[in-house]
């Protein structure tokens, strides 16, 4: 599954966040450092299931609206020399090596100060939060570098080696090639057989930026001054209060409302039942949707797989003409594969041994066979024919 990273400064409201985003456990208090041992749990993206358009009933989703589960993994507070030691130190930075992207929650009201201690709504600049972040990042990645220049350098003075091969070889864990390392050389006009210590921090941000796609997100954004929100808007910063999805899908879960995650309103079940606290709560937080079109949390997750990882979602099928398995569930899996992806990678994506006995796949949709090249679309249904059983 797709692995997204919940990172920022302590008492951002990261936790928050990913509990409104899982619904799974987690430690959430107004102090720094709440959050030590990094959170695990499974999110969804939401999309439109085909079933509705194809007049189908797959049981498989909500309303027609098929939510897909991708990791979530909430790690402790980084603080500014987090790659020094300050804080909890850079040992927290390796969680993020597992992450396919990065969610860099912020808070956007202003009310912590760089290490997460609470001040007054506005009193901290949130913009100064952000370039933090990507800096403590690249200074981790350059240290793991730095542990092997020496020994990369001297290799590269001997013929035949190649010290792209060399960094990517030291970078295996963030999943970088040597094709990306010598990419980064060109855009940054630079040789690393002849480069200077200061030419090796830009390259680590590039590297950075290559392996760990980042998504600035400004959490706490009602709460923010509207100075705060117009600068953060600028930066195109995504906007959410995750305390308002927190309270909805506990909301949910009670009956009190009806609500999917996603949704731009709620519509409340039984008025009568509430009390004036609880009316008031739900009030404030439907004023809250309307700045945002909802809380802004569904919307983040689905940003950063959709856009920032640029995901389609397929729907692999063993009868095309029924839309089934074998046991008759109607598109009973979907799939997130990169854009650009084939129905050979689905197969893959399936099973190693359905990819290795790859024989050709038949589009559902048009009853046709497509070629092992063709590029899948997002909500493709698609049958896999393999040699494999």
């Amino acid at each position: 599954m797709i692995t997204l990273a919940l990172a920022g400064k302590p008492n951002c409201g990261k936790s928050t966040f990913f509990k409104a985003a899982t619904m799974a456990n987690a430690e959430i208090a107004n102090y720094p450092f709440t959050t030590i041992n990094p959170n695990f749990g499974v999110g969804y993206v939401r999309t439109k299931c085909p079933c509705r358009e194809l007049n189908l009933t797959c049981g498989q989703c909500v309303d027609g609206n098929r939510f897909v589960p991708v990791n979530l993994i909430d790690v402790a507070g980084l603080v500014p020399d987090a790659h020094k030691g300050k804080g909890l130190g850079n040992q927290f930075l390796d969680h993020l090596r597992q992450a396919d992207a990065i969610l860099h929650i912020v808070d956007a009201s202003g009310g912590t100060d760089s290490e997460g201690n609470p001040v007054g709504v506005g009193t901290h600049d949130p913009v100064g939060d952000i370039k933090f972040l990507g800096f403590e990042m690249t200074m981790w990645v350059y240290g793991i570098l730095d542990k092997h220049w020496a020994k990369l350098y001297r290799q590269a003075q001997v013929k035949g080696f190649s010290i792209q091969q060399g960094v990517a070889e030291i970078f295996t864990g963030l999943g970088i090639t040597p094709e990306d390392v010598r990419d980064v050389e060109i855009a940054l006009k630079i040789e690393l057989v002849h480069a200077k210590m200061e030419d090796l921090v830009p390259f680590c941000a590039e590297i950075v930026k290559i392996s760990k796609p980042m998504l600035v997100v400004g959490n706490k954004f009602d709460e923010a001054p509207q100075t705060l929100r117009i600068k953060l808007a600028e930066l195109h910063v995504s906007f959410a209060s995750a305390a308002s999805e927190l309270a909805l899908r506990n909301a949910a879960a009670a009956h009190i409302i009806k609500y999917l995650p996603g949704d731009s309103q709620f519509v409340v079940q039984n008025e009568a039942a509430l009390s004036a606290v609880q009316k008031a709560g739900l009030a404030k937080i439907a004023g809250v949707m309307k700045q945002c079109n909802g809380t802004g949390v569904q919307q983040v997750v689905n940003r950063a797989v959709f856009e920032l990882l640029d995901m389609i979602v397929v729907y692999p099928v063993e009868d095309e003409n029924h839309y089934c398995d074998k046991k008759g569930q109607i598109l009973p899996d979907a799939f997130l594969m990169k854009k650009g992806s084939t129905p050979h990678d689905l197969a893959f994506q399936v099973h190693t041994d359905i990819g290795k006995g790859f024989l050709y796949a038949v589009d559902a949709r048009i009853k046709m066979r497509v070629k092992e090249s063709h590029l899948l679309k997002d909500g493709d249904i698609i049958r896999i024919v393999s040699a494999a059983k």
